[in-house]
């Protein structure tokens, strides 16, 4: 049993396809790009940025990029973010061997995290590093130590 005839199927499909066109120009956007001006850059290697979920923080996250390091600030643009609530970690690769290297557990390169938080003993708790993306462009400033 059809349930449209000929003639108002002929009608109809325009009007569906512009429906269908209407609801994916109105969709919202899905991912933005998050921009980290990091400040305080020596200069040498590279600046590498990490923007993490809770569930990656200070492990592999899912969001990096890095650039050649330029002495004062260096910005740094990841792409594809989808919104959320993420930390930011920065650091200068001087050496440029792809890590952020460490003595004893402690940074030995220059390193900085979004919205800047006090370190005690140990990282600091996602929470005092965390943003929300949720517009295009995301911008964060972070501060090498």
């Amino acid at each position: 049993m059809t349930l449209l005839n000929g003639r108002a199927r002929r009608a109809f499909l325009p009007l569906a396809a512009l429906g269908c066109a209407m609801l994916l120009h109105a969709a919202p956007a899905t991912a933005a790009t998050v921009d980290i001006k990091v400040e305080n850059v020596a200069g040498k290697g590279k600046v590498s940025v990490a923007v993490c979920d809770r569930e990656r923080y200070l492990k592999q996250c899912a969001y990096t990029a890095s650039v050649p390091a330029a002495a004062g600030t260096t910005k740094v643009t990841v792409p594809d973010v989808p919104p959320g609530t993420f930390a930011v970690l920065a650091y200068e690769d001087a050496n440029d061997n792809g890590e952020l290297d460490r003595v004893l557990g402690i940074p030995n390169e220059s390193w900085g995290m979004s919205r800047d938080p006090a370190v005690m003993f140990g990282p600091p708790k996602f929470e005092d590093a965390a943003i929300e993306v949720k517009e295009d462009p995301t911008v964060v400033d972070i501060k090498l130590r």
